[in-house]
């Protein structure tokens, strides 16, 4: 399929674009970008130097991707942001590249959707089919696993973890870190129940569901300390599997979960 390239937008010669990319009416695509076969850029919608975008992904109108890091120790390094395949990025969104001290790189898997106003700061990385709603908004060096739902204006603090399956209500701050399967709720977030609602969606047995349920309650209901609530849920693993990535996550925090 051939490019379909608006004559008012701007395409560096040294851009890389795929087959069938389609990019609207004052468009910027810098040197050095790279765009796989299928997506489609909006009008205004800009890519800066660094960008490397998978397939079929959707930037919309005035979307800002690979901007300069907003740290004051970024000097000019030469940085990346990566994007796997189907994402979509709605208006005015921003992410941006990575910063040398960081890693060099921001990362995204593959079918998120950022709605309108969403940011990612510099050198986070976002697993696949994470939602983050209108203006939510992730600070540097933030991690996020697969399958999380991030609330309208919502936010999480630079180098926090957010775990995979994990819901984010409206106007939550994540000031500390949400192990998976939790829905996490306020300003700071605290945990509020485990997301069965989406577990359910995915495909999680009501057993599953059950057993989470339950490993919940004795990390955040029983009165245990974090030690010995681990060692509980520790022996738990052998059979209930679901509970791994649970333990695994706790116990390589580093900024402590949210209690």
């Amino acid at each position: 399929m051939a490019v379909s390239i608006h004559p008012s937008a701007l395409v560096d010669p040294g851009a890389q674009l795929g087959e069938g990319v389609s990019i609207g009416a004052y468009a910027v695509i810098e040197a050095g970008v790279v765009v796989g076969d299928g997506c489609s850029l909006g009008h205004h919608s800009v890519l800066h130097a660094g960008v490397s975008l998978g397939r079929r992904n959707k930037v919309h109108a005035h979307a800002v991707l690979g901007g300069e890091p907003q740290d004051l120790k970024y000097a000019g390094q030469p940085t990346q942001l990566v994007v796997g395949d189907d994402n979509s990025f709605r208006e005015f969104t921003t992410v941006s590249r990575g910063t040398a001290e960081g890693g060099g790189m921001t990362r995204l898997g593959d079918h998120n959707l950022l709605m309108a106003y969403a940011h990612v700061a510099h050198d986070c990385r976002l697993g696949d089919k994470i939602v983050m709603s209108n203006v939510a908004t992730l600070g540097g060096h933030v991690q996020i696993g697969d399958w999380v739902i991030m609330g309208g204006l919502s936010a999480a603090h630079q180098f926090t973890q957010i775990g995979a399956h994990c819901f984010i209500a409206n106007n939550a701050a994540v000031t500390r870190d949400v192990p998976p399967y939790v829905m996490a709720v306020g300003q700071p977030a605290v945990p509020h129940s485990v997301n069965s609602e989406g577990l359910k969606r995915r495909g999680f047995s009501a057993q599953q569901i059950q057993n989470i349920r339950r490993a919940y309650r004795v990390l955040y209901r029983s009165g245990r300390k974090l030690q010995a609530a681990l060692e509980e849920l520790e022996a738990l693993c052998a059979t209930q599997a679901e509970i791994r990535p649970f333990v695994d996550f706790i116990k390589r925090s580093s900024r402590s979960i949210v209690r």
